[in-house]
């Protein structure tokens, strides 16, 4: 119905933002990647949108760039999760952070996110896999079984995440597990 919203951004107002098109003042509910990189109020914004019709509200919810909203689309489609929490998720987590996790099948990446466990995050990455992955633009391309494995050590040994993920991007694509662990090591320690 309603797939894109142009006008001027008249409110912001987390996770709300009023857009007024041409005298109509549409409320729509953004991620939190796409509120900080909205313009000032007052000025010109453009927001793809996903228009939620339910028995009780209708609600538009808007994103700064196609990705998210297949994003979006792709985690509404999971039995149980319903748009808020794919926004809580999209707000938690870039969309290319989410691929990697749904690449590697680490629930890791997803249990930070606000009311997602690890029975949920676990289910969201199977049902995501083949879905949404290295086509969305994860960081890591294909996951490698080593890949996976340095990473879970790295993140065993109290690294972040993305700093876990940061060192990984250096490495050489056929490097085996323990000179991949040896490698990110000393790359994190400069």
């Amino acid at each position: 119905m309603i797939g894109k919203l142009t006008g001027t951004l008249s409110d912001k107002n987390p996770p709300q933002v009023l857009v007024d098109c041409g005298g109509v003042g549409y409320e729509v509910h953004v991620p939190m990647s796409t509120f900080y990189n909205l313009p000032a109020v007052g000025e010109k914004v453009s927001l793809l949108t996903h228009f939620v019709v339910r028995e009780d509200a209708q609600i538009l919810y808007g994103f700064g760039n196609a990705t998210e909203r297949e994003a979006f689309r792709q985690l509404i489609k999971i039995s149980g999760v319903g748009p808020r929490t794919a926004l809580s998720v999209l707000s938690g987590m870039s969309v290319a952070d989410l691929a990697q996790a749904v690449t590697l099948q680490e629930p890791g990446y997803l249990i930070k996110v606000p009311g997602i466990g690890k029975k949920t995050a676990e289910r969201l990455l199977l049902e995501l896999k083949g879905k949404m992955g290295a086509d969305i633009g994860a960081p890591l391309g294909a996951a490698h079984g080593a890949q996976s494995d340095i990473l879970q050590a790295l993140m065993a040994l109290g690294y972040s995440d993305k700093e876990a993920a940061a060192s990984l991007k250096a490495l050489p694509a056929d490097v085996g597990v323990s000179e991949g662990i040896k490698l990110a090591l000393r790359a994190l320690a400069k």
